[in-house]
């Protein structure tokens, strides 16, 4: 890995740009990996945002639109799936595997989450050990992107998960996107940390977003490839 240099000759930032252009995507797993996103499909997320007078919009469909935003080129270049956890019916622990990594799955996945309707618990660790099983995690590289507005809710540690998919995992990323969770009394301070750490211990981001914009730029920084040019790709 290149160490920082304050001040690079033209010439060579020239070269560089260009061999990373060039670069076999072996060197670039991240970007190519499979991945699962697990999408929250609680209870909360049915819940109101007010964006102005008289205009309002659901959590999930404020995720719903900025998933429609970045999947297009996010499935361009590897493979994705979901895992939904909180549909119906009501006060559950409901998970559900939606889709297996497939190519240019933005259909598919817009498909999916725009049927769902949000009704039960957060069984936010259960969804994201089940995401890691699809992945085969203890034999293959591969990327979980998770989606919550709020704590776990069915008796799951996610920190104590996080330290055991690192133990055992081959090559596993784990993000986590917070939306809207905080200054709320269902998202306490040791939620946060619990989500953090499920992140942390396996090199993944932890991130907020509280609005649509911030939200796609969180799901371009844990799930799309946009630094991957199609001539580095082939």
């Amino acid at each position: 890995m290149l160490g920082f240099r304050p001040f690079a000759p033209a010439g060579l930032a020239l070269a560089l740009t260009i061999s990373a252009a060039d670069a076999d995507v072996s060197t670039i797993p991240p970007c190519v990996d499979d991945a699962m996103i697990v999408f929250d499909a609680s209870g909360s997320m049915s819940g109101n945002e007010k964006l102005g007078i008289a205009t309002t919009i659901t959590r999930i469909d404020e995720v719903r639109s900025a998933l429609a935003r970045v999947l297009p080129s996010a499935t361009r270049f590897r493979r994705v799936g979901l895992i939904t956890y909180g549909p119906g019916p009501y006060n559950q622990c409901n998970v559900e595997l939606n889709l297996n990594p497939t190519p240019n799955a933005a259909n598919l996945i817009m498909r999916e989450v725009s049927g769902l309707m949000p009704a039960g618990k957060t069984p936010l660790t259960s969804a994201v050990e089940q995401a890691a099983n699809v992945l085969d995690f203890r034999n293959k590289p591969g990327v979980v992107v998770v989606l919550t507005d709020g704590e776990e809710t069915c008796a799951g540690s996610p920190c104590d998960l996080g330290k055991q998919l690192h133990a055992e995992a081959y090559q596993l990323t784990i993000h986590v996107i917070s939306f809207r969770a905080d200054n709320f009394s269902w998202m306490g301070e040791q939620s946060i940390q619990e989500a953090k750490c499920l992140a942390e211990e396996n090199g993944g981001l932890y991130t907020t977003a509280d609005t649509q914009d911030e939200l796609v730029a969180a799901f371009q920084s844990t799930l799309d490839c946009p630094m991957i040019s199609e001539r580095a790709i082939r």
